[in-house]
């Protein structure tokens, strides 16, 4: 395995190259054997920049710098149109037009073909090749170097020990005839047959239902723990990222926002966007103003700014208030607890958790909509004017401008 290593680097499409990229696609680069992973990301690339190329120049990627650990998976989450597919493109070498360098270990690659660069890839669509059994997918790649045959049987027979019990079976069907947990299972194969010094994963469950994606989950998990494989992996999914992941990589337009184990990213956000952005429901973002007397005017509510954050913050400032909602409580007349302030309004929204034997509760005041959490007993209406009680202990305040975070080095 290697350590992978990005130094400020950038992708820019020009006007021209944009749109030839959203009409026909773009070409193969150099050696590159596995035509199905090119065709599959140029359709999802000029998908995804198609509709931007019409304001000029497209910046994909913006001097992005990165370090993926050698035996270690980072996951690369970002709305889409952020530039995902476009970083998996420029680390595999599919796409040589960056500015800055991509480093194997300490090789740069620039000038090395995709074929050469000893990469295992998996993606949503599998890409297996249908007129090839999943004995004929995994010795592809052994094919197009002329192996001897008894090294393709050799990395085929250790490999179908990695994959575990039943995948001998699925050696002999062609992909027509497959289950998509199987072909995933094939495609995965495919990429270990290889050995390779990376692994690139493209959304590779999305096409799986929800009890085939966490048994295909955990089987990867399994894998790249076992045989400590560095990876990138590309997903909308952040459940994904975090049991895959040893650390995540936040993309928004082009740019890295922070990168870290999924906890510090969720605890310490470095801005608002990843603050909202993170979770499975993302913190609640209010923007306030900032009163002479140092307290900070939330809509109807006015809560004190602590004591090293007020001296960063003038009179008439913008600031965001942010709280995660699992941290909220509906007080419905009970009293505000020492260490609480309140935010009041209407209930918009009701989503039961019956697992956990909780009410996700959505309020709206004016113009302002945030979160709390409630009893799975303590039912309310829509419509209804409730009060939310939130830790003083867990706030956090951003600029609302720059969107940073204000005082980040206070605890």
């Amino acid at each position: 395995m290697s350590t992978i290593r990005l130094e400020n680097v950038s992708r820019v499409f020009s006007p021209a190259e944009a749109t030839r990229l959203a009409v026909t696609g773009r070409g193969l680069s150099g050696g590159q054997a596995d035509r199905a992973f090119a065709e599959r990301v140029s359709s999802h690339t000029r998908d995804e920049y198609a509709a931007r190329s019409a304001h000029g120049e497209v910046l994909a990627l913006d001097r992005v710098s990165l370090t993926i650990p050698n035996g270690q998976t980072i996951a690369v989450l970002g709305p889409s149109g952020c530039g995902k597919s476009t970083l998996l493109r420029v680390v595999a070498g599919l796409d040589g037009g960056y500015t800055g360098a991509i480093y194997y270990d300490d090789q740069d690659v620039r000038a090395i073909p995709p074929g050469d660069r000893y990469i295992g890839m998996v993606f949503q669509n599998y890409a297996l090749y249908p007129h090839f059994a999943g004995r004929g997918n995994l010795s592809f790649f052994f094919r197009v170097r002329n192996a001897p045959d008894a090294e393709a049987e050799e990395r085929i027979r250790i490999t179908s020990e990695i994959m575990g019990i039943g995948f001998e079976q699925l050696l002999e069907r062609k992909p027509g005839t497959l289950s998509g947990g199987q072909q995933q299972r094939v495609a995965i194969a495919r990429a270990i047959v290889r050995n390779p010094r990376l692994f690139l994963f493209d959304e590779p469950l999305s096409n799986l239902d929800a009890k085939l994606r966490m048994q295909t989950r955990v089987e990867i998990k399994r894998l790249l723990r076992r045989f400590a494989i560095t990876a990138l992996y590309v997903t909308h999914d952040q459940e994904e990222a975090m049991a895959l992941a040893d650390q995540i990589a936040i993309l928004r337009d082009g740019r890295i926002e922070q990168v870290g184990p999924y906890n510090d990213l969720r605890d310490a956000p470095a801005n608002a966007f990843v603050a909202g952005f993170l979770g499975r429901r993302p913190m609640n973002l209010l923007p306030g103003v900032v009163q002479p007397d140092g307290q900070l005017r939330v809509g109807d509510a006015t809560v004190v700014l602590p004591d090293p954050i007020r001296p960063r913050c003038a009179p008439g400032q913008t600031v965001v208030l942010g709280v995660r909602p699992e941290v909220g409580r509906l007080l419905l007349g009970r009293p505000l607890a020492v260490g609480e302030f309140r935010l009041a309004g209407e209930v918009e929204a009701v989503e039961p958790d019956y697992v956990h034997r909780t009410l996700g509760i959505g309020i709206r005041a004016g113009a302002l909509t945030f979160w709390a959490f409630g009893n799975a007993d303590e039912w309310v209406r829509l419509g209804e004017r409730v009060e939310a009680a939130y830790s003083l202990d867990a706030r956090y305040f951003f600029d609302g401008k720059s969107g940073l975070r204000v005082g980040q080095e206070v605890s």
